[in-house]
C-alpha cells in the first residue's frame, strides 16, 4: 500500500516513516509506523518537528493489529483522535464473473487530462500545484488507468491500478455524479481485474470507508472480502486562552 501510494517526501527513521506531499491527500502525508519505537515520546517529538517544517498536521495511518495496541494507546493518551475508519479488501486473480470489458473501457498507461480531470472533480482538494503533485503520486508506481466515456464521448468515471510485486491494487474509483448509478463503476472494475489477471497478477487489494456501505456491496459482488482495517490518528487542537 505504502509503494502504491508514494509520497513526494519521504523520511524513514528505522521505526516510522514520515511521508508528505503538500497535504494531497490523507495518505500521502501521514506516518506510517513501520515498526515499534524504542521511545514513542522521543519519536513523536521529531515527527511533529518534521510536520511542522512543512506546514503540515500530525497524522498517523495505524492498521487495526494487536501489533500497533501500544501505539493506539499511547496516541490516546497524546489527545490523538480517531478517524477515517477503512477497510482493506482483498481477492485472488481469476475470479472473474464476467466477460473482458476492455472494449468498453479505455485502458491508458499514464493518467491523461481527461482521466485526470474527472478524478480530481471528484476527489481532489486544492489547486493547479496540488492537481499536479496529485499526478506524480499516481504515477509513482506502475499503474494501469482505466476510463469509460459516455454516448457523447465526455468522461463518465475511472479507476487505477497500481502494480506491485505481482500484486495490485484498486484505487481512484470515481464517476462523474450525473452518470452514477448506471453500471460504470463495475465496468471499470472488471475492465482493472482482468487487465491486471491478463498481466499475472495474483491477487488484488483495495481501500474503502467503512461509511461507504453503496461500494461496500460493488467490491463485496466482485469477490472482495475484508482483510484488515485502518485510521488515521490526528491530534486535536488545543484551544488557547483568549484574553476574556
Amino acid at each position: 500500500m505504502d509503494e502504491a501510494w508514494p509520497a513526494v517526501e519521504r523520511h524513514d527513521t528505522g521505526e516510522w516513516v514520515l511521508r508528505a506531499a503538500g497535504g494531497v491527500t490523507q495518505r500521502a502525508n501521514s506516518v506510517w509506523p513501520r515498526g515499534t519505537a524504542a521511545d514513542p515520546l522521543d519519536s513523536l517529538r521529531g515527527a511533529v518537528q518534521w510536520y511542522r517544517q512543512r506546514r503540515l498536521p500530525l497524522i498517523f495511518q495505524i492498521t487495526d493489529t494487536p501489533a500497533n495496541s501500544g501505539l493506539n494507546a499511547f496516541l490516546d493518551e497524546q489527545g490523538f483522535g480517531r478517524q477515517s475508519e477503512t477497510l482493506i479488501m482483498a481477492r485472488p486473480a481469476g475470479l472473474e464473473r464476467v466477460p473482458p470489458v476492455a472494449a468498453k473501457v479505455e485502458i491508458l498507461d499514464s493518467p491523461g487530462d481527461d482521466w485526470l480531470d474527472l478524478w480530481w472533480s471528484v476527489e481532489g482538494r486544492g489547486g493547479a500545484a496540488e492537481r499536479e503533485t496529485a499526478r506524480s503520486i499516481l504515477a509513482g508506481c506502475p499503474s494501469l488507468y482505466a476510463l469509460v466515456r459516455d454516448d457523447d464521448g465526455g468522461p463518465a468515471a475511472v479507476g487505477r491500478l497500481a502494480m506491485v510485486d505481482g500484486t495490485g491494487g484498486i484505487y481512484c474509483m470515481a464517476t462523474s455524479p450525473s452518470h452514477r448509478r448506471r453500471g460504470h463503476a463495475s465496468l471499470v472494475l472488471q475492465a482493472l481485474l482482468s487487465e491486471g489477471t491478463a498481466r499475472g497478477l495474483d491477487s488484488f487489494w483495495l481501500l474503502v470507508t467503512a461509511a461507504n456501505h453503496a461500494a461496500f456491496g460493488l467490491y463485496a459482488q466482485a469477490g472482495f472480502t475484508e482483510s484488515g482495517r485502518y485510521l488515521y490518528r490526528q491530534q486535536r487542537p488545543r484551544r488557547a486562552l483568549t484574553g476574556c
